[in-house]
């Protein structure tokens, strides 16, 4: 998954040290706290005031390394966290757009390859709009579930399915939510087959699903 450039000014400069921090440890568990503030451009005690704030609040957890050092890993509670900065940070910013579409053309790519021609979007608000609008040529059919608050009043010619069972008459799922997406993705695996359930990658499904089992383990809300 590229990097996301947090040089919004839009963005909370606090919540963008959060967001920089947990990044840095998602990437790399064996990173030092003078590597941290490196890769943060901030000063070393600062690093480690985020770190034990991190710490505090359930996002990090730390470990005896070898040769007298510590690793730092994101809990369950971290990894939700950092989706919710990344999904802010996006909706702030012209990031949201250009990090979509990206994410889109490889979904679609990959459907179209195994011949998912029937696909289903999950979710509402701008991430499932720019998905609806950037749907290729040659799908049989797309859908959209949004569940019972559904707000998309401008996605005309796109049919809606209003229970969530229907889901399985598709070949293929798109996670479309930024809040809550692995609720979304473990509701949606009921009905379809886990490698038929895609999801930008800056949402960190993949990565949640490997590391924070007790969350896949939950029930969707």
């Amino acid at each position: 998954m590229a990097k996301i450039d947090l040089q919004s000014d839009k963005f909370d400069g606090e919540e963008r040290i959060m967001l920089g921090l947990l990044n840095a440890v998602h990437d790399n568990e064996s990173l030092s706290q003078r590597s941290l503030a490196s890769e943060l451009s901030i000063a070393l005690g600062l690093t480690n005031t985020y770190l034990k704030r991190c710490i505090k609040k359930g996002l990090i957890k730390v470990r005896q390394a070898p040769a007298n050092r510590f690793a730092y890993y994101l809990t369950p509670h971290g990894f939700t966290e950092k989706t919710r900065l990344t999904a802010e940070y996006l909706t702030q910013s012209l990031g949201l757009f250009r990090a979509t579409r990206n994410e889109a053309a490889k979904i679609y790519e990959q459907c179209l390859n195994n011949d998912w021609r029937r696909i289903v979007l999950v979710g509402d608000g701008d991430l499932a709009e720019i998905f609806a609008m950037s749907a290729p040529e040659g799908l049989k059919q797309m859908a959209i579930f949004c569940g019972l608050n559904a707000k998309l009043d401008n996605l005309s010619g796109i049919e809606r399915i209003q229970h969530i069972d229907d889901i399985a008459n598709f070949d293929a799922a798109i996670i479309c939510r930024l809040h809550s997406p692995l609720e979304a993705h473990n509701a949606v695996s009921v009905f379809l087959p886990k490698d038929r359930i895609m999801a930008p990658g800056f949402l960190g499904i993949d990565r949640m699903r490997r590391h924070a089992p007790d969350i896949d383990d939950e029930g969707a809300t």
